[in-house]
């Protein structure tokens, strides 16, 4: 065997999971193109797995092309529809529908990194998959994941760990189907406006609406209701400014990242103020400046984060976005974005560590995190129904 092909046996397969059923979709091929490219290809060898927007597994090279991505049919074409097995600890992907003039297709990934946002990827589902496969996985697990893409959830866990967060009430779209006005007026009378109407369940600031006035409100929340079936409404905070610090690592040894302060074209921080400016970069893309208000906050912000990382038994990389009110110097802890966009790295390289140590970290933090799961208790290897004796109806 020659060094190359010694080589090619010591790196570890790393599947790269992007895309989903999700309002993300886009965002998370731009965030899961950077991080292929940031993997020490020395060490690792990336195996792109991409989900359609109809849920459908692919895999192939041709998922490498980032520009591929601007004709979807005919990659979808040239790219190899997959299943992933669901055999634990197998670790395989084979080629679905290979006829008898396929040739079948197979590959096995060591790890998975899923570099997804939005629901049916962020959420826990994908996570629970992986988990029922034995497949290690980088990112929260489905506990953190599920949480903290829930807003009315997250804040509660927040709420109980200590921390602080605005005034809020939840409201289910039974609620809303059931009595429209009524819903309206509960809102009006917690909350004097201005005030926030969001999805309980997205990212990317989709589907949020700042409401300054009566008239405003009614619309806010059917586009809500249009994204989820749960929505909240809260206190804004006025005059406000947006900070965000991300978290790396696991409970016990986490490192905290710079701060920055993302610059909105309007009153609050859009869809496209993170990702359409420049949308080739994602959301290392979006106007920011780091923080530069003293130690003094700074220790607060960096604190709350790592508090919040753990309350939510999170793992990898986080970002934890909080409000200041720019007049009181109140601050908040608005939510956790569990797989963050760009997986935040533009915040880490100020503090000294690179994207490609980012992913580094990442991939040694799933495998710590299987091997510390496989010293665990999880079946008994006795069988007590073959010693017989039971009662009951035939």
């Amino acid at each position: 065997m020659n060094e190359q092909a010694k080589n090619e046996q010591l790196r570890i397969n790393v599947g790269v999971i992007f895309g989903g059923r999700s309002v993300e979709h886009e965002v998370s091929i731009i965030s899961a193109h950077q991080a292929i490219a940031a993997l020490d290809s020395v060490k690792y060898r990336a195996v792109p797995i991409y989900i359609s927007k109809e849920g459908q597994w692919y895999s192939g090279d041709v998922l490498l092309d980032l520009k591929a991505f601007k004709n979807m049919p005919q990659l979808l074409k040239d790219a190899i529809p997959i299943e992933i097995s669901a055999n634990y600890g197998q670790k395989e992907l084979f080629s679905r529908g290979s006829g008898l003039f396929k040739k079948p297709w197979s590959e096995h990934i060591d790890v998975a990194l899923p570099v997804v946002h939005g629901t049916s990827v962020e959420d826990g589902c994908l996570q629970g998959l992986l988990e029922t496969a034995g497949i290690p996985y980088a990112g929260p697990g489905v506990l953190g994941s599920a949480v903290g893409m829930d807003k009315i959830m997250m804040k509660g866990v927040l709420r109980e760990a200590g921390l602080p967060v605005v005034d809020y009430r939840a409201y289910a779209l039974h609620q809303w189907q059931e009595d429209e006005e009524a819903l309206l007026a509960d809102i009006e009378q917690a909350f004097a406006y201005p005030l926030v109407i969001k999805p309980a369940n997205l990212g990317s600031s989709i589907g949020i609406t700042l409401v300054n006035e009566p008239e405003q409100l009614r619309d806010a929340v059917e586009l809500a209701f249009s994204f989820s079936t749960r929505v909240i409404a809260e206190l804004a905070v006025t005059p406000l400014r947006e900070i965000n610090c991300a978290v790396l690592g696991a409970p016990g040894e986490l490192i905290t990242s710079r701060c920055e302060e993302p610059k909105a074209c309007d009153e609050i921080l859009s869809f496209a103020d993170k990702y359409l400016a420049s949308s080739s970069k994602g959301m290392s893309g979006a106007k920011r400046r780091l923080l530069d208000d003293g130690p003094e906050l700074t220790a607060k912000i960096e604190d709350y984060a790592a508090r919040a990382f753990t309350a939510l038994d999170c793992r990898g990389v986080c970002r934890v976005d909080f409000l200041l009110n720019a007049a009181s110097g109140e601050l908040y802890v608005n939510e956790l974005n569990t797989i963050p966009g760009s997986l935040s790295f533009y915040l880490f390289e100020p503090a000294g560590i690179s994207f490609s140590e980012l992913v580094d970290r990442l991939v040694r933090l799933a495998l710590e995190r299987k091997r510390m799961q496989e010293r665990l208790t999880t079946v008994y290897t006795s069988n007590i129904l073959a010693q017989g004796g039971f009662k009951g109806k035939k």
